[in-house]
């Protein structure tokens, strides 16, 4: 078979979970602005009937794919925030690592696709926010255990997730070739007791 029978063979229909992770492969790629339902219906080879089946309008779409990245997101901030008693400090290294990682090039473009939403888009807005929300309550919680006062543990949540997301979007790994050393010693700086 060759790729052009390939690529105009229509599709099985989609469900709506088929649909909402296919949108949000075109989000990561397109924006919101590529999330419209004849275009998405003509590159998964189905028609905008399959669409209409399973979602109202365009907006239930973008609410599923809201709730989807939303829910997504703090269950893996949850799984990879808990520590055993004692394990604080490694699982605050851990996170660092984990979510500081520049080889989920997929991920980050759907972080920056949904954040870039959520400037223009004020539910996109919300869903961000209660992400973020999550995010540092649950770092702010792990520090707190290490003893760390409120205060301090708000702040160094903060940090930690400045410095992951700023460092996993930068091209910094032929800055200096100590480079990894560094990233140690900034994430040892964050968790310090």
């Amino acid at each position: 078979m060759t790729m052009k029978s390939e690529k105009t063979r229509p599709r099985a229909p989609l469900d709506r979970s088929g649909w909402i992770e296919a949108a949000i492969e075109v989000l990561a790629e397109q924006g919101v602005q590529g999330m419209r339902i004849e275009v998405l219906a003509k590159n998964f080879g189905v028609t905008k009937g399959s669409f209409y089946w399973h979602f109202k309008d365009r907006q239930d779409l973008f609410n599923a794919v809201l709730q989807t990245w939303r829910d997504g997101r703090i269950r893996d901030i949850h799984k990879q925030s808990v520590a055993a008693p004692g394990l604080e400090r490694e699982q605050l290294l851990h996170l660092i690592d984990v979510y500081g990682a520049t080889r989920n090039r997929k991920g980050i473009s759907i972080e920056l696709a949904v954040r870039e939403w959520a400037r223009r888009d004020a539910e996109a807005a919300a869903v961000v926010e209660e992400v973020d929300t999550w995010r540092l309550e649950c770092t702010r919680k792990l520090f707190v255990a290490r003893g760390v006062s409120e205060s301090e543990a708000k702040s160094r949540s903060l940090l930690l997730y400045a410095y992951v997301f700023g460092q996993s979007l930068m091209a910094c790994e032929r800055y200096d070739p100590g480079i990894a050393d560094f990233k140690r010693w900034i994430a040892e700086l964050i968790v310090r007791e």
